[in-house]
């Protein structure tokens, strides 16, 4: 139909040509006649139909042929208005729609083509007039809809209804009060276009803008369609973006609107801006209930505390919460938006409705964060936090712990989220969470430590940020980075400040007796929902998490912000677990962080910038620092006080680099006193954990010269703790550093003497390195720094005091601190001679510690330097003669001074630290002289005194050599009282009184093996006896065989001595005096057997026989080559007086179940020395008992598998005695010729091994493994 030719054939002959034309891009194609056109228009007996086809004739070709009715128009004006007037007519004439809608359209296109200003005036004076006219706004809903299409045409129409035809607007607004809602919907999308411009809604008259707001209002709270509503709302929203006409729409409600004498309008009604909100909130139309929360959030955007209330009064926080369990987006954000607002009014909070609201907001959320927007999430996180940060503390949000596990829930899921906002906005709620006012009762803590787990965690996720040199080669090209780090920055603040927020919570927590234990829990039952464990989460999640993050992402762009949080947190850890901080804190200073703390002090809080980080870096330097000193194994405790105070009073003011301390140090004049003071304890306490925050040279200088600088300045006031501090520094730096000449050290000396020692001492290997490094200060400190080092020694646990197993090397259980002592004499000998003075000093345990650090010493060193006897002998003679004087110059039996016993001890171990057969000077005559005539006097209740002094004569003997053993023996055999306290002892042991009165049993063992000592050498030397021993054999032999459980291994082996003493003397000896009331019969034996025996009866050989055995199958180490060498002795004793009951004895089956014992015990005991002289020994004896299988057998295969090279030089010598034997032996059979073979080829290798030492001889052999029982 817009192709059809627009021309009325009954008229257009009357028309002049120019008022046609032919459209089109072909010739022919429509033919138009602007004055047929107008005709028709005017006509009333053309129909509907016909105008309607003209119209969309017309409008066709303003479509297609642009300017063509332009053209045919501008040829008069005067036409072209009446065109213009006559459609304008039809708007008012015409009822069909259809054709309406094609004026209005050809309308608004012929004033776009025509763009003329004056015809769109002349539109609006038209439209004007004819209101004015009617004086009503009945049937101008078409002239209202060209006009709404109008105003959308041209942009520049909203301006020119505002200024130059404001009646035309006002007549537009009493179209607001006429009941058609269609045309009051058309009016409000017109009146919505003019306020879309502000400036045009600007230039209104107030009184037409306020009753336009005044009936927008009432339309909106009484509209029925959907069209009006949400044309009224759209109208609204735009007149809620001006302060002026919020205010206005939210007093209306006191105003009744007029009605203008309109008697059609319904009589006028008192209405509200939030009453019609709410109205619209409650409708189940989504949109509807979008548009009004967006009205209340932009009225509420203007003033909050000036809205807030009439919104709330009007119970809007109420239904906005029900309005959470939608699933629109749209409608969720805007809801979010506007309670959002309204909990910035404290009213929302008082009248319970985050309390009433708290659940909808979870739930919503819940669902909120499984959806994609992340606006959305972003908003609702957004609101949870307000409420949560703003809640009053006298309302409790959460009274059970169901509603704050919820929220709680809510949280780990925004936290997790993966976008870093949303995530920090979860951050942000869950440091508002951990307000204490938000806790229910009991505690939650087992959700506390999930939530702050969670954020924490989340730090782990955050990428490293882009340092300066990366952007600039352009390794991330692009924005994004940055807003990434950007987020990542924001994320890690708030995650600070969180797990802040969480450490004061804790603290909080600990000083409520009520929120401390859980209400219903067991005494002293350990939960997992208890402020212990969260505290313990907190200080495991700093460790693992927060300290690794944090000094990850700061290592290349630090943050000021970041790192006071940092701090603070850490300073927090102190105050929470105060039983686990002194770990923690070693922890910290170990791993660096006092240089770190003071490194970003110093980059970031120099020239007074940053406060905050810098008192956050100062309290916990002090706190860290006050914990390390306060440690128990920290010494000088009491100044502690007063270093904090020089830390606290200097470090806010120290904000320069490390590597600028050098200077500050040695700058005697410039840097200040106190500053100093500063510097040299942070070093101290840095150089203490590992943390060398300067290299050891350069420190050592500095110490050098901050202490040669105290006796230049005259400063008597120098701290103690600062000194000290720097008297360690120097010390543990002095390996690295050059020696020392004398002008610094007597500076250094003169430095030290201002106050006593013990202030100054440390207990540090290093002290004592450096001390005994220099002989001036060795002089002047060496002895008061060993009574320290001695005195601060750990005490020895019970396991320690106990005697170490056979063959173990004391030193190699030593401790550090002895070790340490040890070097020291190692390189200075002569501190041995100190260590000496404190063996004798008042302080009994430190006279034992002293010893016990010489008996290491020279148990590893006296066996090969001859120089230390030769220093140690002559002062303890020197000693030795002075306390001898002392002790006897009150009586001549006095008892022994305390030290007495140390010394005794001291002389034994250098005596068997000496080699065997070692020379024996003068001063060895006189020791022995000395401490023989010393034990001849002593009282019987001196027994440790005893003990040792037989101890050490026992040593003499046994490790003399033979040249000197007559000299020796000679001594102690006319010393009459020694041999009367010999007698006494074994008197006393072997009486019937009570045993509180018997002698100890190291003492009569001691007594034993000296006597058998005495015995052999006076044999050997036929030594002049003045005084003999009295010995009951029997009883002995008794001891051995039924008392031996109740004895130990000492005495056991001297019984078992003496007993072989006695036997190689053949029972017969000037020194002894045996007893024959146990040994045999009072008279004369009657048997041919005991006779020949006498006076060692044939019971009590068989006797001691079976005890040896018993003791040989005990496989004790110290037991085997004592009872191998007195059964030795024995047989040797039998084979003298009765070679058959010698045969007889070792022909028992009980001497092949002894073999069958040790033979299969292991072959560390195969190849022992002793089992291999047993196994000699019966060969000896011809008894049979030894045969090749499996006895020599089995030797033979251990010593192959074993190699002879790997054999000890005793298992050497007692092998090489067997395989001589066995060869000697006839009656020994050998199972095939190879048996012999192979034993003459082992016989061959074992000679050809390199000579080692001379063995000593089998007295001393047993001797020196007596001795090793008892040390």
């Amino acid at each position: 139909m817009s192709n059809v030719d627009v021309i009325y054939q009954k008229i257009h002959f009357r028309h002049d040509q120019r008022w046609s034309a032919i459209t089109g891009p072909n010739a022919g194609d429509v033919v138009l006649c602007v004055a047929c056109v107008i005709e028709m228009m005017e006509s009333k007996d053309v129909s509907c139909v016909r105008k309607s086809v003209a119209l969309a004739g017309v409008g066709g070709v303003l479509r297609r042929s642009p300017g063509a009715i332009k053209e045919l128009l501008s040829q008069d004006a005067r036409v072209c208005l009446h065109f213009i007037a006559s459609l304008l007519g039809m708007l008012r004439a015409l009822e069909d729609s259809p054709t309406l809608e094609q004026v209005i359209q050809v309308l608004v296109h012929l004033l776009l083509e025509l763009q003329s200003e004056q015809f769109v005036q002349d539109v609006l004076n038209d439209i004007h007039t004819q209101l004015s006219k009617q004086a009503s706004v009945r049937g101008f809903l078409p002239t209202f809809t060209f006009l709404g299409k109008l105003v959308d045409a041209l942009p520049a129409l909203p301006q020119t209804l505002a200024c130059h035809h404001v009646s035309l607007l006002e007549w537009l607004s009493v179209g607001l009060q006429h009941p058609d809602e269609v045309l009051k919907a058309s009016v409000c999308y017109i009146l919505r276009r003019v306020w879309e411009v502000p400036a045009a809604a600007q230039s209104l008259p107030t009184p037409l803008r306020d009753g336009i707001a005044r009936s927008v209002l009432r339309t909106l709270d009484h509209a029925s369609t959907p069209q009006l509503t949400i044309n009224c709302l759209g109208l609204l929203k735009q007149m809620l973006q001006q302060g002026e006409m919020v205010s206005v729409l939210m007093n209306c409600r006191t105003e009744p609107i007029p009605d203008d004498g309109c008697p059609e309008l319904p009589p006028a009604q008192h209405c509200s801006l939030p009453l019609a909100l709410k109205k619209l909130l409650l409708s189940g139309d989504e949109m509807l209930q979008v548009a009004s929360a967006q009205c209340m959030a932009a009225v509420l955007v203007h003033s909050p505390s000036q809205y807030c209330p009439q919104f709330i009064q009007a119970d809007l926080p109420e239904f906005l919460f029900e309005r959470l369990s939608s699933s629109s987006e749209a409608l969720l954000w805007s809801t979010y938006g506007c309670l959002l607002l309204l909990a910035e009014e404290s009213l929302f909070f008082s009248q319970c409705h985050t309390v009433y609201g708290i659940e909808s907001l979870v739930r919503s959320l819940k669902d909120v964060l499984k959806l994609t927007n992340l606006e959305v999430q972003k908003q609702g996180i957004h609101l949870l936090t307000a409420i949560l940060d703003r809640q009053p503390a006298a309302v409790r949000l959460f009274p059970t712990g169901a509603g704050f596990a919820g929220v709680a829930e809510v949280v780990l899921l925004a936290v997790s989220s993966p976008c870093l906002r949303v995530a920090t906005h979860a951050a942000r709620a869950a440091t508002a969470l951990l307000r204490l006012h938000h806790q229910s009762s009991p505690v939650q803590y087992k959700e506390l430590k999930k939530v702050v787990r969670a954020v924490i965690t989340r730090c782990t996720e955050l990428p490293v940020p882009i340092t300066t040199r990366q952007r600039a080669t352009g390794a991330f090209p692009g924005t994004e980075p940055t807003d990434q780090a950007s987020k990542a920055g924001s994320f890690l603040l708030q995650a600070l400040v969180c797990f802040q927020e969480a450490c004061r919570l804790a603290e909080q927590c600990a000083s409520e007796p009520s929120l401390k234990e859980n209400a219903f829990t067991a005494p002293h039952k350990q939960r997992k929902d208890s402020l212990e464990s969260l505290c313990l989460s907190l200080l495991r999640c700093c460790d693992t998490v927060l300290i690794p993050t944090v000094t990850r992402l700061c290592e290349q762009a630090p943050s000021a912000k970041v790192l006071q949080h940092f701090f603070s947190i850490l300073s927090h850890q102190f105050t929470m677990l105060p039983s686990l901080m002194p770990l923690f804190a070693l922890k910290l200073a170990s791993s660096g962080f006092i240089r770190l703390v003071l490194e970003h002090k110093a980059f970031l809080c120099s020239g007074n910038r940053n406060s905050g980080l810098n008192a956050a870096c100062c309290d916990f330097l002090l706190k860290l620092s006050k914990c390390l000193f306060s440690q128990p194994s920290s010494s000088h405790q009491e100044d502690v006080e007063e270093l904090l105070g020089l830390l606290e009073a200097s470090l806010p003011s120290l904000c320069c680099r490390v590597a600028e301390w050098p200077s500050l140090l040695t700058d005697a004049s410039g840097t200040s006193r106190a500053t100093q003071y500063c510097l040299v304890s942070l070093l101290h306490i840095a150089q203490l954990h590992g943390d060398r925050l300067l290299p050891e040279p350069v420190l050592f200088s500095c110490m050098v010269a901050a202490l040669c600088s105290m006796p230049e300045q005259g400063d008597a006031s120098f701290p103690l703790c600062v000194l000290r501090s720097a008297l360690y520094l120097l010390a543990v730096c002095q390996d690295k550093s050059p020696e020392l000449d004398w002008a610094p050290l007597n500076s250094i000396s003169k430095a030290l003497s201002c106050c006593p020692f013990p202030s100054l001492y440390t207990h540090h290997p290093a002290l004592l390195h450096f001390v005994f490094r220099y002989p001036e200060l060795t002089d002047c400190f060496g002895p008061p720094l060993l009574t320290l080092w001695l005195s601060n020694q750990p005490q020895p646990g019970p396991e320690d005091q106990s005697e170490p197993a056979p063959g173990v090397n004391p030193s190699s259980s030593s401790s550090s601190s002895s070790s340490s002592l040890q070097a020291v004499l190692e390189r200075n000998p002569n501190v041995t001679l100190t260590l000496l003075t404190l063996v004798v000093s008042s302080d009994e345990l430190l006279g034992e510690r002293a010893l016990g650090e010489l008996q290491s010493f020279l148990q590893v060193r006296g066996h090969w330097d001859r120089s230390l006897p030769a220093l140690l002998r002559p002062a303890l003679l020197q000693l030795l003669q002075r306390l001898a004087c002392q002790s006897t110059a009150n009586s001549q039996r006095p008892s022994a001074p305390s030290c007495l016993p140390l010394v005794l001890q001291l002389l034994c171990l250098m005596q068997t630290a000496a080699s065997a057969g070692s020379e024996m000077d003068d001063t060895d005559f006189k020791l022995l002289y000395h401490v023989s005539n010393l034990a001849g006097k002593l009282k019987g209740s001196n027994s440790e005194t005893l003990r040792h002094a037989l101890n050490y004569l026992y040593c003499c003997l046994a490790l003399s050599p033979p040249h000197c053993g007559d000299r020796a023996v000679s001594m102690l055999l006319c010393n009459t009282g020694l041999m009367e306290q010999i007698q006494t002892v074994l008197d006393l042991s072997s009486s019937s009184s009570s045993s509180s009165s018997s002698p100890p049993s190291t003492q009569l063992s001691y007594a034993r093996l000296l006597l058998s000592s005495l015995i052999i050498l006076q044999q050997t030397h036929s030594t002049q006896v003045h005084r003999c021993v009295r010995v009951d054999v029997g009883r002995l032999v008794q001891l051995l065989s039924c008392g031996k459980r109740h004895a130990d291994s000492l005495s056991l082996a001297s019984v078992v001595r003496l007993l072989q003493a006695v036997l190689d003397v053949d029972l017969d000896s000037p020194l002894l005096q045996l007893e024959e009331g146990v040994v045999g019969a009072r008279q004369r034996p009657l048997q041919p057997v005991d006779s020949a025996l006498h006076p060692l009866s044939s019971r009590s050989a068989h006797s001691l026989v079976a005890a040896l055995h018993s003791l040989l199958l005990q496989k004790q180490e110290g037991l085997l080559s004592v009872s191998v060498n007195c059964l030795r002795s024995l047989m040797g004793f039998l084979h003298k007086r009765c070679p058959s009951t010698a045969l007889h004895v070792s022909s028992q089956p009980w001497s092949r179940f002894l073999l069958y014992s040790l033979l299969n015990s292991g072959e560390s005991l195969l190849l022992h020395p002793a089992i291999l002289t047993l196994l000699t020994l019966l060969l000896q004896a011809g008894s049979g008992v030894v045969q090749w299988d499996p006895e020599l057998e089995q030797v033979l295969c251990a010593v192959e598998r074993k190699g002879v090279q790997e054999l000890t030089p005793s298992a050497v010598q007692a092998l090489k005695e067997l395989l001589t034997q066995v060869q000697h032996t006839v009656s020994l059979t050998a199972p095939s010729e190879q048996h012999p073979l192979r034993a003459s080829a082992l016989l061959e290798s074992l000679d050809r091994l390199p000579s080692s030492e001379t063995l000593p001889n089998s007295v001393l052999g047993s001797c020196l493994t007596a001795h090793q029982i008892l040390q």
